[in-house]
């Protein structure tokens, strides 16, 4: 059974940082690229970065570039991501989420549930 268990999400002030991490079971990891994802309320979601599991490719959404910072530990299977310098427009629900293809732009197969990041003004 494919598993995304999301962590790390919380309440932090703006300019503040969080790491997320989302922990992967149930598929061949390296075959993967893992995918963040966010939506606010009210708010189609939207793409915030991905990373090549195999190679260690990323990309990132023009909105968090330079802010945050996507890595992959494939010895354990989870994907993190760092944010820095936090806006409140960062505020959503952050969801990661794994496929065979590589980039933002598609949906993915497998989701996870999804963890709440809240940044406040």
């Amino acid at each position: 059974e494919v598993q995304l268990v999301e962590s790390g999400g919380g309440l932090v002030q703006a300019g503040g940082s969080l790491r997320l991490s989302c922990a992967a079971s149930g598929f061949t990891f390296d075959d993967y690229a893992i995918g963040w994802f966010r939506q606010a309320p009210g708010k189609e979601r939207e793409g915030v970065s991905c990373i090549s599991s195999s190679d260690g490719s990323t990309y990132y959404a023009d909105s968090v570039k330079g802010r945050f910072t996507i890595s992959s530990d494939n010895a354990k299977n989870t994907v993190y991501l760092q944010m820095n310098s936090l806006k409140p427009e960062d505020t959503a629900v952050y969801y990661c989420a794994a496929d065979k293809y590589y980039g933002l732009g598609h949906v993915y197969d497998y989701w996870g549930q999804g963890t709440q990041v809240t940044v406040s003004s």
